[in-house]
């Protein structure tokens, strides 16, 4: 009994010190894992040993800056470079959060005080380039989708700019965003003050240049996100800007994620800097920055006068400004009352000369405004290449006359309602409206049964309304991919048809009318489905026009990434092989029912792209497996042939590709494949 007592004795310990050892060794590797850093400034060793800079981003200085003034759509992002542990991995319905804070000095200074403005994005993301990232009000990060769906994105927005159709409150402000542009929740910028006593904050202007602490706390237990700004000279505030709780965090955070900041910009020159960063996971606050050495971006105070001026002058000079004041009083209220009285005529039915001679069809600013119910988000239909798109419903008897008179003679019911699709284009000057009017109006004329139809347009001030037919189907990208579908996957006569509804509009566009039109756009996203699932070509707003026989001008590189022909990144002159290019991708999404781009889940990994797997799989000859198995059936020498197509389209050398006159009799005789 002794000796078993002794051997059962001498087992428990062994085990006990191999438990001892094993949870000694999970702390160990739970500490390795753990992120905890504090960059009092940057230097560019950091670049290349702890940071991952994306885009226009850069170090200049000792500071982080994130877009390029001389590049239109400039956008920069900045990541550490080891990834975050934010959830439990095991795929749970509820999975564990764990916590994290940080803490961080920004400082955006306007290259023009009244300019439109962006702001800076603080940034959970299991990507370093998010899928359909734009540059502008989505902060590089977001895509321009409608509506809100759940992936692991999770962002702390301070925003410069206000844009109403977001839901933002000013162009002041701070939000959390998941996933989506629209705040989950906002505030207007400001923080409390630790010896106030009001209970609201004290405004803060993001916009000043003048450095600006926050504090980002995110309880992950708790599924809470708590944010606070301040000046970064003052103590932290006793009480956070912002407290959000909801469990739906959740469903925006994948286990492992990366942490950093975006920002972007348009043609508005706008300065976001990050100044210093700390961040901690291991559940201690993050460490305390040291503020008091940071440069000061603020721009200089207006220069004051020394000398006193004698009380003979204040005195003249404040009778002049009583009478200047009374009589530009009177001045302003007779003007306000003449303009009462001209207000409708001003806005809906005055033209000034140089309209006269654009197409005949204007609409009344009041007619699209109570069609879209006020450009509200609920008639969103999505965003194009210079403004955002709604859903209109005009009465009959309105899309018939116009404003300028114009009748088609037909007869029309009293209760007869047209829908219309409504672009709203904005411009920054009236010679800016001029310029693209006069574009636009000859696109006007364009008149195929594969292009989308033009009904018309209206003007108010510098904003520009072009009125388009709708399609009731929506767009091709949402009947081909997953993500977007309205229904099930187009078969493959629908798709087939498509491919020769759009290679017909672009043979019209280069070929059919009296100038050469390059559309510069060509993608799924612009090809929109009618009632009969027909497509048309639609989007021009990026289009050019030029005269035949006349070599086009260069002009910057515009298009969408993954459409572009590889020549446009040396040669910025548009020409119609590029189309073909752009033609060919769209060809290939079709048949193979896949983006053409892919990102890589690591940053480290290449982008997966359409072309070049196609490619490969012609190479190994197995060029029918990348066809979309979606489809229940399809012929297959038509699907060989139309792979072929896509690949001879996207020719790296523009020479090689086919013109759309060869497109369109090839689809046209695909089902004749031998004769071929």
């Amino acid at each position: 009994m002794a000796a078993a007592a002794a051997a059962a004795a001498f087992a428990f310990t062994h085990h006990h010190r191999y438990l001892l050892l094993f949870f000694l060794l999970y702390g160990l590797s739970s500490a390795a894992a753990a992120i905890d850093f504090l960059f009092d400034s940057f230097a560019p060793a950091d670049a290349s040993s702890n940071l991952t800079l994306i885009g226009d981003a850069r170090i200049d200085g000792s500071v982080l800056c994130f877009t390029n003034d001389s590049n239109y759509y400039s956008l920069g992002r900045v990541f550490y470079r080891t990834r975050l542990r934010t959830a439990a991995s095991g795929g749970s319905p509820n999975p564990s959060l764990f916590s994290f804070s940080t803490s961080f000095v920004f400082s955006i200074v306007p290259g023009i005080e009244t300019s439109p403005g962006f702001g800076l994005a603080f940034v959970l993301s299991n990507s370093t380039s998010p899928p359909g990232a734009l540059a502008g009000q989505y902060f590089g990060v977001f895509s321009n989708a409608t509506h809100q769906t759940p992936a692991p994105l999770l962002v702390v927005e301070f925003d410069t700019g206000h844009n109403p159709e977001f839901d933002d409150p000013i162009d002041n402000h701070v939000g959390v965003d998941l996933n989506f542009v629209v705040s989950s929740r906002t505030e207007r910028a400001g923080f409390y003050r630790a010896n106030g006593s009001s209970t609201a904050p004290e405004f803060l202007n993001m916009r000043s240049g003048r450095n600006i602490r926050a504090w980002i706390e995110f309880n992950g237990p708790r599924y809470q996100i708590n944010v606070t700004i301040a000046p970064a000279e003052d103590p932290r505030p006793p009480r956070p800007l912002i407290s959000y709780t909801d469990p739906v965090i959740a469903n925006y955070v994948s286990p492992e994620m990366f942490v950093g900041f975006s920002a972007s910009k348009v043609q508005w020159v706008e300065e976001q800097r990050v100044l210093a960063w700390s961040f901690s996971d291991t559940g201690s606050m993050a460490r305390e920055i040291n503020v008091s050495n940071l440069p000061n971006f603020s721009p200089p105070p207006p220069p004051v006068s020394s000398g006193s001026p004698s009380a003979g002058l204040i005195v003249g000079i404040s009778v002049a400004c009583i009478v200047v004041s009374v009589c530009f009083a009177g001045i302003y209220w007779y003007c306000r009352w003449r303009r009462r009285v001209k207000i409708r005529k001003e806005e809906n039915e005055d033209e000034e000369e140089w309209e006269s001679k654009y197409w005949p069809r204007r609409f009344k600013y009041d007619d699209l405004w109570s069609a879209t119910d006020g450009f509200s988000r609920e008639r969103l239909l999505g965003f194009g290449g210079f403004g955002k798109v709604y859903r209109g419903v005009l009465p009959a008897s309105v899309g018939e006359e116009g404003v300028n008179g114009g009748s088609s003679g037909r007869r029309v019911r009293e209760h007869e309602t047209k829908e219309v699709a409504v672009k709203c284009v904005s411009h920054d000057s009236k010679q800016g409206v001029r310029e693209f009017m006069a574009e636009i109006s000859s696109m006007g004329r364009l008149q195929h049964r594969s292009l989308v139809d033009m009904r018309g347009w209206c003007r108010k001030g510098n904003e520009l309304m072009l009125v388009y037919e709708y399609m009731p189907n929506g767009n091709l990208s949402q009947w081909l991919f997953p993500e977007g579908q309205r229904g099930a996957p187009l078969g493959w006569e629908s798709r087939r048809q498509v491919l020769v509804d759009v290679a017909e509009a672009l043979l019209y566009l280069h070929q059919g009318w009296e100038q050469v039109v390059l559309h510069r756009d060509v993608k799924c996203s612009n090809i929109l489905l009618d009632a009969g699932m027909r497509a048309r070509l639609g989007d021009f707003g990026l289009a050019k026009l030029y005269e035949r026989g006349v070599a086009p001008c260069s002009t910057r590189v515009v298009g969408t990434l993954g459409y572009l022909a590889p020549e446009m990144a040396m040669a910025s002159a548009p020409t119609a092989a590029a189309d073909v290019y752009s033609f060919g991708v769209v060809v290939l999404e079709v048949a193979c029912g896949r983006r053409p781009i892919e990102r890589a889940e690591r940053v480290e990994d290449d982008d997966w792209v359409l072309v070049d797997w196609v490619r490969d799989m012609y190479a190994e000859k197995k060029l029918l497996e990348a066809a979309d198995r979606r489809m229940q059936q399809f012929p297959r020498a038509e699907m060989e042939l139309v792979l072929k197509l896509g690949l001879a389209c996207c020719h790296p050398d523009p020479e090689q590709r086919p013109t759309m006159k060869e497109v369109v009799e090839l689809l046209l005789n695909a089902d004749n494949v031998t004769a071929l």
